[in-house]
């Protein structure tokens, strides 16, 4: 039955699939628990089959975590059309709505890969540079001069807003528009202390 299922699919689409049961893993499991054998089990395919597509265990995790980062960043992208604070408020929302939705995810992403291979990490570290221009290009648009400390300042925020959502919205049940608004307060003080002026 498992062989019949397997000719189906074509390479691209097998391919999906073992990524796609991969990020399903991270709802209940930390990625660094994913292993080639449990996957190939869930999957009904050799282990073969996935060193083929992958190369390694490394490759695969590489995969799942682009995956599950690009959907995070997709499902929280500014709107362009809203004017900067409201954009801000706008993505604290869906951020904060994403990580409730998703939370194994999340923490895997921002807590999971600490002790993975170092272009595992790399596919984090990624989404935290764009998050953190996200957020530069708010402060911006608001008429603060570009800066090397302004930047540095607001990526650092970035992992501070990580650690904030893991404690609140993953380990309370605090409402969501008070995470929200904490975190917009802490990123304008933030942008303030490079540029007093801005407060």
């Amino acid at each position: 039955m498992q062989e019949d299922r397997r000719t189906r699919l074509t390479p691209d689409e097998r391919r999906a699939q073992l990524i796609a049961l991969g990020v399903a893993w991270l709802v209940e499991h930390p990625l660094d628990e994913l292993t080639i054998e449990e996957l190939s089990a869930q999957a009904g395919v050799s282990r073969g089959l996935l060193f083929h597509y992958f190369g390694s265990k490394q490759g695969f995790h590489r995969e799942v975590v682009r995956t599950a980062r690009d959907s995070m960043l997709r499902a929280t992208e500014p709107a362009s059309e809203l004017p900067p604070l409201d954009r801000l408020r706008d993505t604290l929302t869906r951020i904060v709505e994403f990580v409730r939705e998703h939370r194994g995810t999340f923490y895997s992403l921002v807590r999971g890969v600490a002790s993975g291979d170092a272009e595992v990490r790399e596919e984090v570290e990624e989404a935290r540079d764009l998050q953190a221009e996200r957020v530069v290009a708010v402060f911006l648009e608001l008429g603060m001069p570009d800066s090397p400390l302004l930047r540095i300042a607001l990526r650092s925020w970035v992992a501070f807003a990580e650690e904030t959502l893991v404690e609140s919205a993953l380990d309370t049940d605090m409402p969501s528009d008070e995470i929200v608004s904490f975190l917009e307060r802490s990123v304008k003080a933030v942008a303030a202390s490079v540029d007093p002026a801005a407060s």
